[in-house]
């Protein structure tokens, strides 16, 4: 299970509000001063993250939680994510490429404007399955031991 830990912010009748920090791998990287990550960690610390989810127990606004998600759903959406995008920028650069040949600049805007189109799709995509990763993410209570 991948864990994450966040802090109840507003609860509806059958909803809760969980805000999370926004984590980095950046503070333990040597090169953190030289790579865009990096500086942007830096630039934007306190960044947090937003989720509803729905719930059946009660939770009150401040208390600590912990969210758990399967990590063969995490790598479903991640190969979704990275890989669909990929995919089409490497089949659009081939059709392009075979398009037109001799027009390279054709090609790179046919291939911006596919990998374009399949963000959107996938952005779509997403925002249908939002339930569906709302389903798979359990919340618990977090209890004195485990903070």
């Amino acid at each position: 299970m991948i864990r994450e830990l966040g802090e109840v912010v507003a609860v509806e009748k059958g909803w809760v509000q969980v805000s999370t920090q926004l984590k980095t791998g950046c503070n333990g990287c040597q090169h953190q001063n030289h790579c865009g990550a990096g500086l942007l960690s830096k630039a934007f610390p306190q960044r947090s993250g937003i989720i509803h989810l729905p719930v059946e127990q009660e939770f009150k606004v401040g208390e600590q939680v912990e969210l758990l998600l399967p990590e063969k759903a995490m790598v479903r959406f991640s190969l979704l994510l990275y890989g669909v995008p990929i995919l089409a920028f490497a089949l659009a650069a081939l059709v392009g490429q075979w398009l037109w040949p001799t027009k390279e600049l054709a090609v790179i805007g046919f291939t911006v404007l596919v990998g374009a189109v399949a963000v959107y799709v996938l952005k779509l995509f997403f925002h249908g399955r939002d339930a569906q990763i709302r389903k798979s993410l359990q919340i618990q209570t977090l209890t004195n031991s485990d903070a």
